[in-house]
């Protein structure tokens, strides 16, 4: 990752947790959150890439990994204290862990269309619910890891589409509810992101990667950095009133609407 465009320290003395921190766009948000001066906890459920990504945060500060299953809520329970009792109160909880693999509605089991919305939209609730007697309060942010299959309906996706669009609802009515509470709830919607477990199971072939570029306003995908710095500034005080937002980090892909990305995919 290269140097923030953000002051050194901008999160120092605050506790993060972060599901799905082992990999991807969470581990980005993870590094650059441990860079920025806050303690961070990662969870995931592979414990040897937990391992690995916990020693090159380390390497830039401090950090915890914590195995557990976002789908089962006594085991978020023990995690989200394991991360208490090591650091204290929580100042912001990332809710990134997600499931995703391209299948037709037809073609696809009713296991497997649970498995999504349990992994995004269960997974979401469990880490909220079982993390907001650890939040800070007044100050503590959530952020909800989304994607644009929430507003824009895309083949091969229907799990997902349902899935991210209830981990968006879910953001608004936590924003409502916890308000009083001082705490901030907001999702982040990435785009493509180049490097990622989305990107090469959604743009296997360097064909689809050529068309799916040429449908981006911006002429190129977003990296890891870029979604961790929006995951900055919503984490800082420069985001105090913002809460109930669905900020979409894309290239401008959404302007277009799904019809250039699925012509891009061969659809």
């Amino acid at each position: 990752m290269t140097q923030s465009v953000f002051r050194d320290g901008l999160l120092a003395g605050k506790v993060a947790f972060i599901t799905g921190g082992s990999s991807g766009i969470n581990l980005g948000i993870a590094e650059a959150f441990v860079k920025a001066g806050a303690k961070v906890v990662i969870n995931g459920r592979n414990v040897e890439k937990l391992e690995a990504a916990v020693k090159g945060l380390q390497a830039h500060g401090t950090a915890l990994g914590v195995a557990a299953d976002v789908r089962q809520y006594d085991a978020m329970e023990k995690a989200l204290q394991t991360a208490r009792d090591a650091y204290g109160e929580l100042d912001i909880l990332v809710c990134g862990a997600a499931g995703n693999f391209p299948a037709p509605a037809v073609g696809m089991s009713s296991n497997a269309f649970r498995s999504v919305l349990e992994i995004d939209v269960l997974g979401t609730f469990n880490t909220c619910r079982a993390a907001f007697d650890h939040l800070r309060k007044p100050g503590a942010c959530v952020l909800n890891i989304s994607a644009p299959q929430a507003y824009l309906p895309m083949a091969m996706q229907s799990h997902v589409c349902a899935a991210k669009a209830g981990v968006d609802m879910l953001t608004r009515t936590l924003a409502i509810e916890w308000g009083g509470a001082g705490v901030r709830v907001n999702s982040i919607t990435p785009g493509p992101i180049d490097d990622t477990e989305g990107m090469r199971r959604l743009a296997p072939g360097e064909d689809v990667r050529e068309k799916l570029l040429g449908a981006l306003p911006l002429g190129r995908f977003g990296t890891k950095q870029d979604i961790a710095q929006l995951a900055l500034f919503l984490a800082s005080d420069a985001a105090a009133y913002v809460t109930g937002s669905l900020m979409v980090c894309d290239g401008g892909q959404s302007l277009l609407g799904s019809g250039l990305m699925l012509r891009a995919m061969g659809f």
